[in-house]
């Protein structure tokens, strides 16, 4: 006991196999516990790193998804508005065709009429003709 707590005023103490050391055994199995916690909270960092680093990954590859959705209904839409102007084109084509047509039908209503009348005339001079003699 004497020589215990002489070696304890020296900063010296035996653990529990009787080992010289210089830590008193309360604080050497508080330490110990405390660097068994350090591991357990070491690895759970860990454990959350990884499971950060998946999400990340599944946000970016969401990301990546939702911009290549994107640019396929932004080429979608411009192919429709080209569509549309395309349309809008023939239309305005067609439109001049038919006024272009509906012109030529009125010129030849107007000759049509104009060999009637022609016609006429000559059938009556024909006539006129045929009585004269």
């Amino acid at each position: 006991e004497m020589a215990q707590a002489a070696l304890g005023a020296a900063g010296l103490h035996f653990d529990e196999l009787n080992k010289l050391r210089v830590l008193e055994p309360a604080a050497a199995q508080q330490t110990a516990q405390l660097r068994e916690e350090c591991r357990a909270f070491l690895d759970k960092i860990v454990e959350f790193q990884k499971i950060v680093g998946s999400l990340i990954e599944l946000v970016d590859q969401l990301a990546k998804a939702a911009e290549s959705e994107k640019m396929k209904a932004i080429g979608a839409r411009n192919l429709l508005k080209s569509i549309a102007k395309q349309r809008e084109a023939q239309e305005q084509q067609l439109q001049a065709l038919i006024a272009e047509k509906k012109m030529q039908l009125e010129r030849y209503r107007i000759e049509y009429e104009t060999l009637c009348k022609i016609e006429a005339d000559q059938n009556e001079f024909i006539d006129q003709f045929i009585f004269q003699k």
